[in-house]
């Protein structure tokens, strides 16, 4: 194999192994199929041009050509000319695709479901990646800089993707590129001698200086590289696990005071859990007490607005306590009633933090978790998570009344500053909104109930989860003006404007208390999530509030006519929001809660998902999947079947006259010559056959009958070369395959596998249609030459 061609698989090879970090995001990864097939395609393209050849901006534009052809083929022939050509209507659809995807991206967690968006971004971003790979590397023979696309697309996918296979992502991609490096490497080296050439050692002890092949060297210090990236950072506790730690979650080591709660964001999955077309069980869980109507189920509180996102503080963890201290500002005049809850997990349901009734006062929990005591959230540590858990949460059922609250003093200077900053990106907008909605409140209890009631009844908001989930600033003036968000939506912009106004805000992110069983459990589904501000009152502590309309209840101690509030008394529904009417749902107007928790409302993602669910075309999409894996098996096999053809068109036992003597003799010593090749035996043209046939027995180490069959096809061939007139000597085909036989049985196992699915002689396809090639420009050069020339020669 020559050194570019060698460099063109490698470059193919780097660009699907890290690819593979894209295969978690989806679910299923049928796309990897497609994917392969259409990087073969496009790596042959550049081979083929580069053989031609064409100018290097040319055989990156035929690439590019054909893999939009291809692309059009598959996404969008019925609106492209021909079914491939695409046209106007074909980038249309295009743009629609791409958007379709774009959305589904926004609505789903991960995996996703592979829809025709998100397969057009998978493929089309693998072969985007594919061809800027093969120009750097092979086209323009600088591999170093085709690191930066792979670095891109691997990023990317670990970015998005996570979890404990993330090592084996990274050990894939940086492989791909580490062979990409050694090939372009050896092929450069190769031009100052023959040491890089891998021809068949000859017989013989080994040389006495030990030298060891720089190519082989220097895959040595690549694998080392690898293992030591996996490895090494399992003994530097800084870096907390390196590689092989399946968290990633930022948590610290160790036990006592030490590690940090690392800023994730958990809102990433909240929108597409309340956009779900089937919905799941989450929780279950049994509590004494009947009053559940209020049991918010909490996962963590984001108390950081840095005008781009709300989020968790960066705050050091510890060992969870037996016992969590007093909620922080309540006093003991507040009426309170402990209750104990036993909360289990479903088997598929992963959360780094454990949902839990607010505020927890104990937990009794196996596995590895860590206490956050500002927030009073449990996380998990080393790849701990909810999956499958089931544990039992001691908590405080916290009772104030409006009297309470009316008379709760300011806050302490410390609280003051820590959860009522705001960004100065802040639109001025949400602070003079706020002011203008609580004039004429006498404290901060009766601004919060205003902003309450004001989201809730009279500002004529719209609750709708297919509004984007944006959390910055920009995001929250918008909802202000165009009234329609879900539950992120209101639960920022209210914790926002209370901010503006002194009162310390933060939002809750966890579940509604969720829907009553006949066995008497209560469940949880994915519908269920929610978010929600909580506003501090010195002497009461962090308080709950509920602005979205249609979801979650409305707490009893805000359903009072204060002082100055015109707004209506908000009635308190009788159970969980499952059971609660829906006044603006997102799916429909008229669609109920209860239609949702069965799945029985129009869903526009599911309508999103272009053909997934149409019954007229299933049996094109399987007939697809199969030609699709049909071609993927049957590529790999293609030199094989070739070999197999071709030796079988040579030594074939049809009758032969003394006019075909020649090329039936010459095709049997082809034959053998090609069969020494596929074992290692690279053929020399300068030899004569009798010299050859010496080579191939000295080499090929055959047996004496063996070794008698090559010489006897050496004699034939040259009787053919130099007799006058050749005699057909009978047994060629014979002696041909008793040479292969011998080859074969002297050779080890992984050169008969590669003489069998990769043999060398198959190169002589490509030489055959480069040679095709220049006959046919050549014939159409001529042709051109004598269509110039044919007016001149005429005369008037």
């Amino acid at each position: 194999m020559s050194g570019r061609a060698r460099l063109t698989l490698c470059a193919a090879a780097a660009t699907l192994l890290a690819s593979c970090a894209l295969l978690p995001l989806v679910d299923p990864a049928t796309w990897i199929f497609q994917a392969v097939f259409l990087v073969a395609v496009q790596t042959g393209v550049g081979a083929l041009t580069r053989r031609v050849p064409l100018a290097r901006p040319l055989t990156v534009a035929a690439q590019a050509l054909v893999t939009l052809m291809l692309l059009t083929l598959i996404f969008a022939r019925q609106q492209a000319v021909a079914g491939i050509v695409p046209g106007p209507e074909a980038f249309q659809h295009f743009a629609t695709l791409l958007q379709a995807g774009s959305d589904d991206v926004g609505r789903y967690s991960i995996p996703a479901p592979l829809s025709d968006g998100i397969r057009l971004m998978l493929v089309g971003g693998v072969l985007m990646i594919g061809l800027a790979v093969d120009a750097l590397a092979v086209t323009y023979r600088s591999a170093a800089p085709a690191g930066l696309p792979l670095l891109a697309l691997y990023s990317v996918a670990a970015g998005l993707s996570g979890g404990g296979a993330a090592w084996l992502w990274f050990l894939l991609a940086a492989a791909g590129y580490l062979m990409l490096l050694l090939a372009e490497g050896r092929d450069r080296l190769s031009q100052w001698g023959r040491v890089f050439g891998g021809a068949p050692r000859a017989p013989g002890p080994e040389p006495a200086d030990g030298a060891v092949a720089p190519v082989r060297t220097g895959r040595r210090i690549g694998a080392v590289a690898l293992g030591v990236a996996l490895v090494v950072p399992l003994a530097l506790p800084a870096l907390d696990g390196g590689l092989l730690d399946a968290t990633g979650r930022g948590v610290g080591n160790g036990s006592g005071g030490g590690g940090t709660i690392s800023a994730v964001n958990p809102l990433v999955s909240l929108r597409d859990s309340l956009n779900v077309d089937e919905d799941r069980t989450v929780l279950t869980y049994r509590t004494n007490t009947a009053e559940t109507q209020d049991l918010y189920l909490r996962i963590v509180s984001l108390d950081e607005f840095d005008g781009t996102a709300w989020k968790p503080a960066q705050r050091h963890i510890e060992d969870v306590p037996k016992s969590f201290p007093a909620p922080i500002g309540l006093a003991d005049r507040v009426k309170r009633a402990t209750i104990r809850t036993r909360i289990a997990a479903a088997d598929w349901y992963a959360q780094d933090w454990l949902p839990m009734p607010y505020p927890a006062s104990k937990v009794d929990i196996d596995g590895s978790w860590r206490y956050e005591p500002v927030g009073r959230t449990l996380v998990g540590d080393h790849g701990q998570n909810t999956r499958g858990v089931q544990y039992e949460v001691t908590s405080l059922m916290v009772q104030p009344t409006a009297e309470e609250l009316a008379s709760a003093p300011e806050p302490s200077p410390a609280m003051r500053r820590q959860f009522t900053k705001v960004p100065e990106s802040l639109p001025p907008l949400v602070a003079d909104t706020a002011r203008k909605v609580t004039k004429g409140s006498a404290n901060h209890y009766e601004q919060a109930v205003k902003l309450q009631d004001y989201f809730a009844v009279s500002g004529n908001f719209r609750y709708d989860t297919e509004v984007q989930a944006g959390s910055g600033s920009a995001a929250i003036a918008n909802f202000l003006k165009d009234k329609e968000g879900f539950c992120v939506h209101f639960s920022f912009a209210m914790a926002s404007m209370a901010r503006t106004l002194g009162i310390p805000a933060r939002v809750a992110v966890g579940f509604t208390p969720g829907s009553p069983q006949a066995n008497g459990s209560m469940s949880v589904s994915l519908r269920d999530a929610h978010a929600w501000p909580e506003l501090y009152f010195e002497g009461v502590g962090w308080t709950r509030f509920e602005p979205t309309p249609s979801r979650g209840t409305v707490p009893a101690y805000t359903q009072t006519n204060t002082p100055g509030n015109d707004a209506p008394v908000v009635p308190k529904p009788s159970s969980s929001v499952s059971a609660a009417p829906s006044t603006a749902p997102s799916a429909s107007e008229s669609c109920s809660p209860q239609l949702r928790k069965l799945a029985a409302c129009p869903s526009e993602s599911s309508a999103a998902a272009v053909g997934a669910q149409d019954d007229d075309w299933p049996w094109l999409n399987n007939l697809g999947l199969a030609l699709a894996g049909l071609v993927i098996l049957g590529v790999p096999l293609l030199p094989m079947l070739w070999r197999l053809r071709t030796r079988t068109v040579r030594l074939g036992g049809h009758g032969r006259t003394e006019a075909d003597v020649a090329a039936y003799t010459l095709g049997a010593w082809l034959e053998v010559t090609d069969t020494a090749w596929d074992y290692g035996i690279a053929p020399e043209e300068s030899q004569t056959p009798r010299k050859a046939a010496e080579r191939i027995v000295r080499i090929g180490e055959l047996d004496p009958e063996a070794s008698a069959a090559v010489h006897r096809l050496a004699a034939a061939v040259e009787q053919v070369l130099y007799a006058p007139r050749p005699r057909p000597v009978a047994g060629l085909a014979n002696d041909a395959r008793r040479v292969a036989e011998a080859l074969s049985a002297s050779a080890s196992r992984p050169v008969r596998l590669r003489a069998l699915l990769a043999p060398r002689s198959a190169v002589r396809v490509i030489w055959a249609a480069s040679a095709a090639w220049t006959t046919l420009g050549a014939r159409v050069s001529a042709r051109k030459e004598t269509l110039l020339h044919r007016p001149s020669s005429q005369t008037p």
